[in-house]
C-alpha cells in the first residue's frame, strides 16, 4: 500500500511572527559584538636568523611601497584600504576603498600553515617599523 505524501509550502519571506521581511536582513542584534580592527602597513619575510639579528635601530624593509594604501583588517581579514592620517596626535585611517568579498576573503586553509609561519616575521617587521617615542 502506497500512501501519498503531501508537503506543506512555506513562504520563505515570512518571519516567525507572521510579518514578511524586507530584502535586507535585520543585523541589529549583531551591532554589539566586539571585533578587532588593525591596520597593516606592510609585510616582509625573514628567516629565523635574520629575525634574531634584529636590534634597536635595525631597518626592516616592507613589501609595500611608500604612499601605497594600507589595509584595514577585521579579525585578520582585509575589508578596506585607506591612507594613514593623524587625528589629535593619534594615528587614524581615512578609508579610500571598500573591498568586495573576493579581495577581502581569508586565505585558503592550504596556505594557512605558510601564513602562520611568516606571522612571527611580520609582527617583528611591524614592531620595528613603528615609530619610537
Amino acid at each position: 500500500m502506497t500512501e501519498a505524501i503531501e508537503y506543506e509550502q512555506f513562504d520563505q519571506a515570512a518571519e516567525p511572527n507572521g510579518s514578511s521581511s524586507s530584502s535586507e536582513p535585520d543585523l541589529s542584534r549583531l551591532s554589539d559584538i566586539p571585533m578587532e580592527l588593525s591596520v597593516e602597513i606592510g609585510r616582509t619575510h625573514m628567516t629565523v636568523g635574520e629575525t634574531l639579528e634584529l636590534a634597536v635601530g635595525s631597518v626592516v624593509t616592507l613589501e609595500r611601497e611608500a604612499g601605497q594604501a594600507v589595509d584595514l583588517l577585521v579579525n585578520g581579514t582585509a575589508i578596506a584600504r585607506g591612507e594613514v592620517i593623524v587625528v589629535d596626535e593619534q594615528y587614524g585611517l581615512r578609508v579610500t576603498e571598500i573591498l568586495d568579498g573576493q579581495e577581502g576573503s581569508s586565505q585558503p586553509s592550504a596556505d594557512a600553515a605558510a601564513e602562520q609561519a611568516s606571522t612571527e616575521g611580520d609582527a617583528v617587521a611591524e614592531a620595528a617599523a613603528a615609530p619610537q617615542d
